[in-house]
């Protein structure tokens, strides 16, 4: 991580030397034939987001790199940043060079000093090898990276609340449109995507989109990695072909459950997700599937339970977690998780009354529906799943005022 000459040994910087010499609009559509999308959660299309920069107006434009992972046992963009900042520099320029943008920021999270440490070392070696600056590899591009330390707020990975923190002021949502593609960063085209997407662009380009398409399920394309934290045999960073299943990895790579427990369920997609449950293991891995069952790819935190793990424990837990970090500027999402919190926890100490589950799930949903951005919208998620699937458990909190 610390060497670009065992990086360039690797190949590295190919992908971008290739890239510059296609047309910008070539380039986007090797990136659409991959059916690349954003692993920083919402799974939206790359090619149209970096598209829409690209045809917007204006004689400045920005590349941004979303690197403040704030999910709860989530260390992915971590790990890339810290074991492979090249693979990141290079997926940015070619981003950059696609939308035509004369500057890249990352901005990352303060938490990640030794992800800071490398990315910073990484961009002095590109720097002084003509890899960023002016006339990159002689071919008129130039563009330059600067890093940017997150305030620490988990609400500044949405990417208005991000670009609001950037320019200085407090990280809080915009209202969208316009998006960011057309007023961004200091009000001009800016485009953003996580880590791992730009992580993925330099292999799309040099072994083609094609071949990144064929890991896939019909709408979900690669391969994702996810941090497997909990109650698991081995836990840590793995890297899977979309269309796995979450038995595949918790039994096959994971080893299963410690200490010979029972498998209860997976958190997935951090406070944005859901909770699945034991008897929904041979779902495939992918964008739609997950949406259908209650829970979300997110960027890609698996937290394992089992038989001892309480599930209004755990929905109590992401609430307090989300409370916390609500920016406020929405009511649906300032009063309304608070409402929800107060509701769990009154369960939770025994005092709860059957009424509370129907306030629970109404309250859920006006909170999806009428909040700001997609941390207030995805907020009810560990809630609400965790009501549909383990709801005897909600009840013997209430109705036997013990946990099971």
């Amino acid at each position: 991580p610390t060497s670009i000459d065992d990086y360039i040994n690797h190949q590295g910087y190919q992908a971008l030397d290739k890239a510059l010499r296609m047309e910008p609009e070539a380039v986007i559509e090797e990136i659409k034939v991959s059916g690349l999308a954003g692993r920083g959660g919402a799974g939206f299309p790359t090619w149209f987001k970096w598209d829409a920069a690209r045809k917007a107006e204006g004689e400045h434009k920005h590349l941004i790199c979303n690197a403040d992972e704030g999910d709860p046992g989530a260390f992915m963009d971590r790990a890339v940043i810290e074991s492979d900042p090249h693979t990141l520099i290079e997926g940015m320029l070619i981003g950059a060079y696609a939308i035509g943008a004369s500057d890249m920021y990352v901005y990352i999270r303060a938490e990640y000093p030794l992800a800071v440490e490398r990315l910073s070392k990484a961009i002095e070696q590109a720097r002084s090898r003509g890899l960023l600056g002016e006339n990159i590899l002689g071919t008129g591009f130039s563009c330059d990276l600067n890093i940017k330390i997150g305030a620490g707020a988990f609400v500044c990975g949405e990417e208005t609340a991000l670009i609001e923190s950037m320019e200085g002021k407090r990280g809080m949502p915009r209202l969208k449109p316009p998006f960011p593609a057309q007023k961004g960063y200091l009000n001009e085209p800016s485009n953003i995507n996580n880590v791992e997407t730009f992580a993925n662009v330099a292999w799309i380009i040099q072994n083609g989109g094609a071949a990144f398409a064929a890991m896939d399920t019909e709408n979900s394309k690669g391969t994702k990695v996810f941090a497997l934290t909990g109650k698991v045999q081995r836990g840590g960073l793995v890297e899977v072909p979309m269309g796995n299943s979450l038995k595949d990895v918790i039994f096959d790579i994971a080893g299963g459950i410690k200490d010979g427990r029972q498998y209860k369920a997976v958190q997935m997609g951090g406070p944005s997700g859901g909770c699945i449950p034991a008897s929904l293991i041979d779902t495939p891995i992918d964008y739609d599937n997950l949406l259908a069952i209650g829970s979300m790819m997110g960027s890609g935190g698996l937290i394992v339970m089992d038989e001892d793990n309480c599930m209004v424990d755990i929905a109590k837990f992401y609430l307090e977690f989300i409370v916390d970090e609500s920016c406020g500027k929405c009511s649906p999402c300032r009063i309304g998780t608070k409402r929800l919190l107060d509701l769990l926890t009154k369960i939770t100490e025994g005092n709860g009354e059957p009424e509370d589950l129907d306030t629970i799930e109404e309250l859920c949903h006006h909170i999806k529906q009428s909040a700001l951005c997609g941390l207030g919208q995805t907020a009810p998620n560990p809630v609400l799943s965790t009501l549909t699937h383990f709801r005897e458990e909600f009840e013997a909190h209430i109705y036997e005022k013990r946990c099971p």
